[in-house]
């Protein structure tokens, strides 16, 4: 018997939903559970043929279970050597290098020194930066957000470079992206599961989140065919690249060009209240299918993780320009008509923040005490 299990925290609706999906299909030998951890040995294997972690970017303890069960055959769904290694930075340094459209981006130092550093430590920083050449090829205004994390936490709007420099202050040692606001016409968010299977989803981040998904495409016609096709393109690009399983992309539509906002989430929103109940079948129905196709493939001992072929492929020493281009394969996409939440619960949803193109009030921090890189 395989046991496919799913690690989950505060999820209410998709965890026991997935489960429900994978044994109702039937499959011999296959069953589904909530994971159970009694204890965590070295070197010792799990149960779990499968493991779909839904917590453990906000649980080092699980973090360091899964990489466990990994190193001893299970299949963890996302890969959790990678996904910790990775940041929005490399992210969209890969994205160019495959053709994928991000935002103009430069990297920031942190305002305050990283702790048990002092000012040798930064003798190769050149200071002053060179502030104005960066002004120059974002511009104002700009969008100043951690090279890594998520959440929407510590994003700021900024609209010129006294406003840049204030907010900066107020990031301790946290190292800052600069970015191009991106003004856009349509926008949308695109799960990725399995590596091929992509719904296409009209999304409005300004929305309050229980309300984001209620959005129609502007693009008609031609246009939207054209769209459509190239955001599925870019979504397989990026999650074959990354070695992704189970992910979201968001696209800011700019002329027509969708350029790739976020496409980093170690466990995307599956909440049928957030994201409603069509594209919530879609999630579990594709997520049951991809977790028994990897139990099915799971050879015990044996290194059972998705590498992406940025790893992959680097280390055959092939150029990077050819990561994901040419290898894309006959995709599943499906476009989702904007569906309503139900009114029972979206009435008890609060607002969520609102995202960067119309960003909240800043969250006040503390503000660092020691000198800053900045000038």
């Amino acid at each position: 018997m395989k046991k496919i299990g799913i690690l989950f925290g505060m999820e209410n609706t998709f965890p026991q939903a997935f489960i429900d999906r994978v044994n109702s299909k039937g499959e011999k030998d296959i069953v589904a559970e909530a994971v159970s951890i009694d204890k965590v040995v070295q070197a010792a294997p799990t149960e779990y043929a499968v493991i779909i972690d839904r917590i453990s970017q906000d649980v080092p303890f699980y973090k360091a279970y899964l990489k466990n069960a990994a190193l001893c055959g299970t299949a963890v769904i996302n890969n959790p050597f990678w996904w910790s290694a990775d940041e929005k930075f490399f992210n969209n340094c890969l994205a160019e290098m495959i053709g994928v459209p991000v935002p103009k981006t430069v990297l920031l130092p942190s305002h305050a020194r990283p702790t048990d550093t002092s000012e040798s430590s930064f003798r190769n920083l050149k200071l002053p930066l060179a502030w104005e050449e960066m002004f120059e090829y974002i511009g104002f205004p700009a969008y100043m957000k951690p090279h890594a994390g998520g959440g929407w936490k510590s994003v700021y709007k900024v609209t010129d470079r006294d406003d840049l420099w204030a907010k900066h202050q107020e990031t301790d040692q946290l190292v800052m992206m600069l970015q191009e606001e991106v003004v856009f016409d349509d926008y949308f968010r695109c799960y990725c599961i399995g590596q091929k299977d992509v719904r296409i989803m009209g999304y409005e981040p300004r929305n309050p989140h229980h309300l984001r998904y209620d959005s129609q495409m502007k693009a008609t016609g031609d246009a939207a065919k054209k769209l459509l096709a190239t955001m599925e393109d870019y979504v397989l690009r990026l999650n074959k690249a990354l070695g992704y399983d189970f992910n979201t992309v968001e696209f800011a539509v700019r002329d027509g060009i969708p350029i790739a906002i976020d496409f980093c989430n170690p466990a995307p929103d599956a909440d049928v209240y957030s994201v409603g109940q069509q594209n919530f079948e879609w999630v579990v129905e594709a997520a049951a299918n991809m977790a028994i196709e990897r139990a099915k493939k799971q050879q015990v001992g044996k290194n059972n993780l998705t590498w992406g072929t940025f790893v992959r492929t680097s280390a055959m020493n092939q150029p990077l320009t050819n990561l994901a281009k040419g290898d894309v394969e006959k995709a599943s996409v499906s476009v989702a008509e904007p569906t309503e939440v139900p009114a029972k619960k979206a009435a008890a949803k609060p607002a969520a923040k609102a995202t960067k193109k119309a960003p909240a009030a800043k969250a006040k921090t503390e503000k660092a005490a020691t000198k800053s890189t900045k000038k």
